[in-house]
């Protein structure tokens, strides 16, 4: 699951001085890697040659786009509209939260840290040649804050005004006492031409290709079959440290298919460039045509240092059958990862069991004293389990039907009253316990099968709803679902996203990141002091307590997770020696090499 960027950025001054100065950068709880007179990021080759083309089919988990306008709720937004905008800052990939200018030369934080004013580059301009000036970063602000999506907005509720205090220097204004991540959150947001948003209506799904300032231009598409980005020769910002090495490709293409394995197949043919693998049994058994066998193209899996973040099963607790927590374990109780990842995954994943895997932030063992301190206070609303060791996915036999298991889900169905009735449960009122999981793509279809199965052996009346692409993200938009399966990530350093994703008023904004409706005033007093933690150990502390009663809850199904990227690509590309940390790289830093395309054209 993709989150706007800015909602992904977190921003801690730590220990400041008293009298605040201009910067060329801003990060989180410590100094910044990259001094004032850096070249470019360690993780680009700056001499990449500029030229050539890759198509992808992208790592968004939809098949099909109707909107240039990705900052709406509105329409299926495509893939890549990144690539049209800048913003004040630009984010360093080889750190856990810093950024650097690019629109803004730098930025000024104030000392009471309740407003932030950026310096603007006189040099910056829109894609028709026209000058980006502080008016376009407050009409940018004003739009997105009053008719963006809600996503976006519950990440800058507590930015008060921007104030355009000259043409180059703008000033944010901030409000309450939660404003460790806003200087750093309104630094990645996009900036849109105010002149051209008076003529169009911001608020509408649009397929007009709109007026940018980023590196890219959208090229040529065709809506639900691809969209290519041509690079921009006039891009104002090509020679800046932030992006030197960077946006090598003179075209770039994102290709939609309504299968899996028509990308597959398209991959093959070499009708695209690059696929990101992610059905193991593909990638333990697709890749054995010819092209791989003689290296035209290659498989490689790259490190993923990021943390792994929740991928599960969600339960839509605004059902009325899923507010008992026992029925939540129960469904929980049913699935056989074991036998899964056995038998359909030839063991290639581990079990997801925290919403931040492979992060600080996940809770282990027994609550540690920093913990308490922040759960104690909180116990009368808390779960008895979450003063205990944190809650594991339980672990079964792996024969697929693990008779104790499935007991124990039976178990807990009776007390909570849904008693055998025929084959199936039912209430006192006479209603049967329905479940349906509703999937976008028939390939998950072999992974629920059984579990489905699982589920009906204990009475549940368990089904699979298979829609296309666009009911899907309706469905989710709406909250029309029973259960849903989703992956979500935070940054190295999570702030105000999480808001996004478990915070009470996220829970009734339709196309929230709030699957389950999580809406618990515990939940958001945790969330407050994970936002507001004033260094890295509090952060790390207060996650940590937030992940322990998080997962006492039960409102998911943990599914699984890997600590690699899996790419397979045909070898007519060049890439830099290291890889950013938290990034695949390959549309970013990669580039097009003349010499090996002429090599595979020669053997084909």
């Amino acid at each position: 699951m993709k989150l706007f960027a800015a909602a992904a950025i977190a921003l801690c001054l730590g220990a400041a001085s008293a009298a605040a100065e201009p910067r060329h950068g801003l990060s989180t709880f410590g100094d910044l890697k990259y001094p004032e007179d850096f070249t470019h990021f360690d993780y680009v080759n700056p001499d990449a040659p500029k030229g050539g083309s890759i198509a992808t089919i992208g790592t968004a988990a939809m098949d099909t786009f109707d909107s240039f306008n990705a900052y709406i709720l509105k329409g299926d937004a495509a893939q890549g509209l990144e690539l049209l905008t800048d913003s004040l800052m630009a984010r360093a990939m080889d750190e856990p939260d810093a950024m650097y200018g690019l629109v803004a030369r730098d930025a000024d934080i104030a000392a009471d840290r309740k407003s932030v004013t950026f310096t603007l580059r006189a040099e910056a301009k829109f894609s028709d040649g026209s000058a980006l000036t502080a008016e376009d970063v407050c009409d940018t602000f004003r739009l997105i804050s009053t008719e963006g999506h809600e996503r976006i907005r519950i990440t800058i509720r507590d930015v008060e005004a921007c104030d355009v205090i000259d043409p180059h220097t703008v000033r944010y204004r901030f409000k309450g006492g939660r404003t460790r991540d806003l200087p750093l959150t309104v630094a990645g947001l996009p900036i849109l031409s105010k002149a051209y948003y008076a003529r169009v209506d911001f608020a509408k799904s649009t397929l007009e290709p709109p007026l940018g300032s980023g590196p890219y231009a959208i090229k040529s598409f065709k809506p639900g079959e691809y969209v290519t980005y041509g690079r921009r020769d006039d891009y104002w910002a090509k020679d800046l440290a932030v992006n030197k090495g960077r946006y090598n490709f003179d075209e770039i293409r994102y290709d939609y298919f309504r299968e899996r394995i028509a990308g597959f197949e398209a991959l093959k043919a070499g009708a695209i460039d690059l696929r990101e693998e992610f059905t193991s049994k593909d990638w333990a058994t697709g890749y054995d045509f010819a092209a791989v066998k003689d290296a035209r193209v290659l498989k490689m899996e790259m490190p993923d240092e990021t943390p792994s973040g929740a991928q599960g099963w969600f339960f839509n607790l605004r059902r009325p059958q899923f507010q008992d927590i026992r029925v939540r374990e129960a469904i929980n109780l049913a699935f056989d990862f074991g036998w899964t990842n056995k038998n359909l995954f030839f063991g290639l994943y581990d079990r997801t069991q925290s919403f931040f895997q492979r992060s600080p932030l996940q809770a282990e063992g027994e609550p540690k004293p920093g913990e308490l301190a922040l759960l104690d206070p909180l116990k009368a609303s808390l779960r008895p389990e979450v003063f205990g060791p944190a809650v594991l996915a339980p672990v079964s036999n792996g024969s697929g039907q693990d008779r104790a298991m499935l007991r124990k889900a039976s178990a807990l169905l009776d007390e909570a009253g849904w008693k055998t009735a025929g084959t199936l449960r039912r209430n006192a009122s006479g209603q049967t316990l329905d479940v349906e999981f509703l999937i976008e793509s028939p390939v998950f279809e072999r992974v629920l099968g059984p579990y489905v199965r699982n589920l009906r052996l204990i009475g549940v009346n368990a089904t699979i709803r298979t829609v296309d692409d666009a009911q899907y993200q309706k469905r989710l938009k709406d909250f029309d679902y029973d259960v849903v399966g989703s992956r979500f990530t935070t940054s190295p350093t999570p702030g105000d996203e999480l808001r996004v994703f478990f915070g009470s008023d996220s829970a009734k904004a339709p196309g929230s990141y709030n699957l389950s409706g999580v809406a618990s005033p515990a939940i958001d007093d945790l969330l407050d002091k994970v936002v507001e933690a004033p260094s890295r150990d509090e952060l790390n502390t207060a996650g940590q307590a937030l992940d322990r009663v998080l997962r006492a809850e039960r409102f998911w199904v943990p599914n699984w997770y890997k600590g690699t990227y899996r790419v397979a690509y045909w070898d007519r590309f060049g890439r830099p020696g290291t890889k950013p940390k938290y990034d695949r790289g390959f549309l970013d830093t990669w580039w097009y090499d003349e010499t090996k395309a002429k090599r595979i054209a020669n053997r084909n």
